[in-house]
């Protein structure tokens, strides 16, 4: 790993999020070689020296990912600062060192992994790998032909383009269209601004697969522990 900021090696050993290792050293929780470190950007090596939280040494946390059905009106954070409910609320205190693999926006409901291994999320969420997210999306007005052609292509927006690697509409009327979306990367609220773009607003956003996992007969608010070989 070599020398990365004091916040960034806590957060790497999967026992909690950089946000919330940053409070740890702020609150004088973190020693290095002994002494106590309270600048979460210091550098250091983990493999060379040892660190220690509130005086016991700091280890790798064994591995452990959940599929979390995330329900709509949930936030995607450790904490809200309009004091909205998170998903951490929706999780027993064992689980509250997990981190989500990606976000689902509040108003996005579905397949939200959460995991201790960084080295996974990073390798899921890296647009190289493009790994399938597929979505159930309900739209206002009618997509013809010609739209769905559009968003196969891609659409510039806000200087990015945005593309569905794969796109089935299942009904569609000139109210509203349904839709299965497929993406291979996860740009920020990247379905929403793309139907924004051809004149149309998301009124349903639903994540059922990440990869090889599908979200199943899960109810909003449940999860499930899954085995590595599941993943990938």
């Amino acid at each position: 790993m070599g020398q990365v900021p004091l916040e960034r090696a806590l957060s790497k050993l999967g026992i909690a999020s950089r946000s919330q290792t940053k409070e740890w050293i702020k609150a004088g929780r973190i020693a290095v070689n002994g002494h106590i470190i309270k600048d979460p950007a210091v550098l250091v090596d983990p493999q060379a020296v040892p660190i220690a939280i509130d005086g016991k040494p700091a280890k790798r946390a064994a591995f452990c990912t959940i599929m979390l059905y995330k329900p709509k009106g949930i936030v995607t954070s450790r904490s809200d600062e309009k004091g909205r409910k998170t998903v951490y609320d929706l999780l027993p205190a064992p689980l509250q060192h997990l981190h989500p693999v990606g976000r689902l926006d509040m108003a996005s409901c579905g397949l939200l992994l959460m995991t201790t291994d960084t080295q996974l999320s990073n390798f899921l969420t890296d647009p190289d790998n493009a790994i399938p997210r597929i979505y159930t999306v309900t739209v206002t007005g009618r997509i013809t032909g010609n739209k769905i052609k559009q968003l196969s292509e891609g659409i510039e927006n806000q200087g990015q383009l945005l593309k569905a690697s794969g796109i089935i509409l299942r009904k569609e009327s000139n109210k509203e269209s349904h839709l299965i979306v497929e993406l291979s990367e996860g740009k920020n609220r990247e379905i929403r601004r793309m139907f924004e773009t051809i004149g149309s607003q998301v009124t349903a956003l639903k994540r059922i697969s990440f990869g090889k996992l599908k979200l199943g007969d899960l109810s909003p608010g449940q999860f499930r522990e899954i085995d590595k070989k599941e993943i990938v």
